[in-house]
């Protein structure tokens, strides 16, 4: 980078204290699926626009109307993944807990709200949203993966789910479980870098799954800490054996 093109981007203003109005809007964007106002709907619809023009994003308004469209379809879709959670985890008592008090619900909330507007060819917007619940629950989903119905998340901690990853309906993934690219280049921006998981597929706490050519068959199990950059066949279970020696103390 030259000494001009590096004194144009430090003297250049970020507008950084959008991240506290990202935050706000992502929080009430989230509590408007369940309790509806119109004068919630109203405030987000302004503050939209206001983020909207800080970014310098064109046909704001065009993407607001078709975004408000599809809020119904994205609560009935986190209706399912609260159902997919309370009847897998043995922890969860009710749905209420589910929607009150579970990150993973959280984080997918936030995820499925950020990628409509991701399918809208929003920039900046949909990784603010996603970063802000990053942030509070430590489960990193790019708002360009694709993830289908009933998805559950437990823990969740660590969890890292790359943009171009397809996780299609039924799968649960636990804390510390990574969806990644095995190469990082810039020309692969727009190559599909990060894995497909198909329907029914469990993986376990701290795997490491990479690769956008790797494919885990339907009803597969991946256990806890594999890694795995091959694809593996339908109603397959891959564990990770690790032996440990045990030995009796003796006194002096």
């Amino acid at each position: 980078m030259s000494l001009v093109s590096k004194e144009k981007v430090i003297s250049k203003n970020y507008n950084i204290r959008l991240k506290d109005t990202i935050e706000d809007f992502t929080k009430r964007l989230f509590y408007s699926l369940f309790d509806r106002k119109q004068e919630e709907i109203v405030y987000l619809e302004n503050t939209f626009q206001e983020i909207s023009s800080a970014l310098n994003i064109s046909e704001s308004h065009t993407v607001w109307e078709s975004f408000i469209k599809v809020l119904p379809k994205v609560r009935a879709q986190l209706d399912l993944d609260a159902i997919a959670i309370e009847e897998n985890d043995p922890a969860a008592k009710s749905l209420e807990e589910v929607y009150l008090a579970y990150p993973g619900f959280y984080a997918i909330s936030i995820y499925r709200l950020s990628h409509e507007l991701y399918l809208l060819d929003t920039p900046i917007i949909p990784r603010m949203m996603s970063e802000h619940a990053h942030g509070l629950t430590g489960i990193d989903i790019h708002p360009g993966a694709t993830i289908g119905s009933s998805f559950f998340i437990d823990h969740g901690t660590g969890i890292v789910i790359g943009e171009t990853t397809i996780i299609k309906s039924n799968v649960k993934i636990y804390q510390g479980v990574t969806l990644g690219g095995i190469q990082i280049k810039k020309s692969l921006s727009f190559t599909k870098r990060h894995p497909t998981i198909e329907d029914n597929v469990t993986i376990y706490a701290n795997a490491t799954i990479l690769g956008g050519e790797v494919v885990v068959g339907a009803n597969s199990i991946i256990g806890a800490n594999v890694c795995l950059t091959t694809s593996v066949p339908k109603d397959s279970i891959l564990t990770y054996k690790k032996e440990f020696k045990i030995r009796t103390r003796t006194s002096d």
